[in-house]
């Protein structure tokens, strides 16, 4: 049994397995085929952070393959009366095969996992957010070939998006520039040890995307920090993804954006909808890379 805790727990073949995987069932679902290995199976869903995406691409995701899920928000769960997340864990692992949990602290999926009997993934913590880079990739692959070799550019906050591009860049060898700014750089001891092939940080945005083969970005005040938001806009106001930064990225660069996305804030609405930004594509793949990571954890590599 393996869980899905932060992206390092799965090794490049798994996810080049995970992303082959994914152009078949991708295909499929394209084409009206139905693919449902996963009859009989339960998937639970645990909310401590709602969610759009996550719910419905899972919940579809599910379905699609032949199961069903069921949704927990921890206020209507006895997590929310102070229970032990041990022994939540322990119960509901007998009752479901595979449980997806999006909460805050990394620490509380990893409390849940070590007491799970079923596989676990992280729908997002404040660390790791590994299905959406899962999908981010994936997508990339999709229009322009595999990322090894190639330079991704994040621009903004070193939150779980940033922590887990950090950890593709060396799992999959490219070269990531972060660019944030002061008060909000990568913490140092997750830079520790990681060559410049794989990460350089900056200060500027602009000489972070130059040369780039990807920009991507995420909101400036993440859930959980809205206190912070008026400090946050100050601090970000010149690191807005816009027409300017995009021309000295590569010219066949691509745009992402893990969404919700505020138009006039961490992106311009013309680089959003302008004819590099693929987010939409990169939304749906999470539906379609989560299929193949439930099949995997579920059943094994399947070649099909």
């Amino acid at each position: 049994m393996k869980h899905f805790l932060q992206l390092r727990d799965f090794s490049r073949d798994e996810i080049e397995h995970l992303f082959k995987r994914t152009r078949v069932i991708k295909d499929r679902f394209k084409n009206y085929i139905a693919y449902q290995p996963l009859v009989d199976r339960m998937l639970a869903m645990v909310f401590e952070k709602s969610s759009t995406r996550t719910r419905v691409s899972f919940e579809a995701g599910m379905f699609q393959m032949g199961g069903a899920s069921i949704v927990l928000n921890m206020g209507d769960t006895q997590l929310g009366r102070g229970e032990p997340i041990e022994d939540v864990a322990r119960v509901v692992s007998r009752m479901v095969d595979i449980v997806m949990i999006r909460t805050f602290e990394q620490t509380i999926i990893e409390r849940f996992a070590a007491h799970s009997r079923v596989p676990v993934i992280n729908g997002l913590t404040n660390e790791y957010h590994p299905c959406q880079i899962l999908a981010d990739i994936y997508t990339f692959v999709e229009h322009r070939g595999s990322i090894t070799g190639r330079t991704v550019a994040w621009i903004g906050d070193s939150n779980n998006m940033c922590n887990t591009w950090l950890q593709a860049a060396r799992i999959l060898d490219f070269k990531l520039n972060i660019a944030s700014p002061p008060g909000y750089e990568l913490e140092p001891a997750r830079a520790s040890g990681v060559d410049r092939a794989h990460l350089e940080l900056f200060s500027d945005p602009l000489a972070a995307s130059k040369g780039a083969d990807l920009v991507t970005t995420d909101v400036w005040t993440s859930m959980g920090f809205e206190a912070e938001t008026d400090d946050r806009k100050s601090a970000f106001a010149a690191f807005m993804v816009d027409a300017e930064m995009m021309a000295v990225a590569r010219p066949d660069a691509l745009f992402m954006h893990c969404l919700p996305a505020h138009r006039g804030e961490e992106v311009s609405a013309d680089v959003l909808e302008g004819p590099q930004s693929v987010v939409w594509e990169e939304a749906e793949n999470r539906l379609h890379v989560q299929k193949a990571l439930m099949e995997y954890l579920l059943l094994g590599k399947v070649d099909t």
